[in-house]
């Protein structure tokens, strides 16, 4: 998914006034900084469900962008899959209270009033019940239940063209006999999202009547961070632009993700292209990551980073005897387990490691990241057409991990890294987007790594590479 700690989600809503049965949706979490008695995870006090359920016109009149969307297949028999799993590493304490995406679950109320009591304490929470989508494509799925994402009313009413990601998932792939036919749901899901069109002036238009501009339409306020989720890019108006990670559990059908796919239905799953663009995840893939565990101990650091935002011994222990994630005071010890390292990307298009994304090694820019910011780089998040010019250029990316040292980079090229806690962006997210002008100044008195001043502003280096970085990259690479 992408993750952007420069870029928060923004929430707002065209009425003022309450709507009767929901709080105002500003002040939904009341802006109070809490943490578990952990310190790992944001958490808040225990809400209703009625209080976070939004109907489909109070969806519409709400302007979310860079935002979570969850599409939820399951009924009141449904087995759990447990959504908090999902939820956590959104809300993990190494991220500021206004970096954190809102997620917004679409599907069946009866099965998410089931799941609610291990989500009810997470902050920017919100629900819309799908209604029933009855459609000729749909009528051979004669157990269709009521209550399903598949509904083009409600993706639109949640803004599924500006969110940061689209999460399908499936609670009734258990329930049928034929393997073949167990991610119809999701398959079915994906390719509907994927065929909808949009008309982005109609967002711009109600975005802009509160004063706010979805991120990647703003052109006009700057932004030095080097860390972004993804590069700035025109609306999206198209499904196919949308990003979207789809649950399997047969490996052989995601050969059915991608109508315009090239790949041989034989195709072994890492080496399909879904896979390689991170729309398709598969239950196949834990059975590597234990086997990797295995073989090498500290891949399980790095997995616990990825996947569930860390761990500590205390977390584990409380959820392993009660199941639950309990509010506590604000200590010294527990604040300091926010002080952990997080994922993130570095755009090449702009900010300090400019002059390394047209043709750059991936070794200069490794040794830089490491030993200017403090950050370590893993991995290449690149455009499959990267070498085509922009207007023929496809949306989709592939993930290339651990490249060798003379790999050259290009501008688009997006770059994971893991980044420290940065105690000086705890800012309110007002204050951040006040003014282009007042964040620029706040940028630079700021010594914190998203006030790193871009390449325009300093005097160009050349691009030379020392002995000593390279012997460093390697000894780093070994490890």
């Amino acid at each position: 998914m992408r993750n952007s700690p420069s870029s928060s989600p923004k929430l707002m809503r065209h009425d003022p006034l309450l709507i009767p049965g929901n709080d105002q949706i500003d002040n939904m979490d009341c802006n109070v900084k809490k943490y578990d008695s952990t310190g790992m995870f944001h958490w808040c006090a225990p809400k209703e469900i009625e209080k976070v359920i939004l109907t489909r016109s109070e969806a519409a009149m709400t302007v979310l962008s860079g935002h979570v969307v969850v599409c939820i297949f399951g009924d009141v028999s449904s087995a759990l899959i447990g959504l908090r799993n999902l939820v956590m590493p959104l809300r993990a304490s190494n991220f500021h209270y206004h970096e954190l995406k809102h997620i917004v679950f679409v599907g069946s109320i009866e099965y998410l009033k089931r799941e609610w009591e291990t989500l009810h304490n997470f902050p920017k929470v919100s629900i819309l019940p799908s209604h029933f989508c009855f459609s000729l494509f749909f009528l051979f799925l004669s157990s269709m239940p009521k209550g399903t994402p598949l509904s083009r009313a409600d993706l639109r009413a949640v803004n599924i063209n500006l969110c940061d990601m689209c999460v399908i998932l499936s609670a009734n792939q258990n329930n049928i006999d034929d393997t073949s036919l167990q991610d119809k749901e999701c398959i079915l899901a994906s390719l509907n999202i994927k065929s909808m069109q949009f008309d982005d002036s109609i967002g711009v238009l109600q975005a802009n009547s509160q004063g706010f501009t979805p991120p990647g339409m703003d052109r006009s306020s700057p932004d030095n961070s080097p860390v972004h989720g993804m590069l700035r890019q025109p609306s999206i108006t198209t499904g196919v632009n949308i990003p979207i990670i789809t649950e399997l559990v047969n490996d052989t059908n995601v050969q059915f993700l991608d109508q315009d796919d090239d790949d041989d239905p034989d195709t072994e799953l890492y080496l399909t292209q879904p896979f390689a663009c991170g729309t398709a995840f598969a239950v196949s893939v834990l059975d590597s990551l234990m086997s990797a565990t295995y073989f090498n101990d500290n891949i399980l650091t790095l997995i616990r980073t990825l996947v569930t935002g860390g761990a500590t011994p205390e977390l584990e222990a409380l959820i392993a005897e009660e199941n639950a994630l309990r509010g506590g005071y604000s200590t010294p010890q527990t604040l300091a387990n926010r002080d952990r390292c997080r994922v993130a990307q570095l755009a090449l298009l702009d900010g300090p490691f400019a002059d390394l994304g047209d043709g750059g090694c991936y070794g200069d820019l490794f040794c830089k990241a490491l030993k200017t910011y403090n950050m370590l780089c893993f991995g290449i998040y690149r455009l499959r057409d990267a070498h085509l010019s922009a207007p023929s250029q496809c949306t989709k990316r592939y993930v290339i991990t651990n490249p060798p040292y003379e790999f050259e980079l290009v501008p688009t090229d997006l770059i994971f890294c893991l980044m420290q806690f940065d105690h000086n962006a705890g800012q309110s997210r007002a204050s951040l987007s006040h003014s282009s002008h007042s964040s620029q100044s706040s940028s630079k008195k700021s010594s914190s790594v998203h006030s790193i001043p871009s390449t325009a502003n300093r005097p160009n280096r050349p691009k030379s590479r020392e002995s000593r970085d390279k012997q460093k990259y390697v000894q780093e690479e070994r490890l």
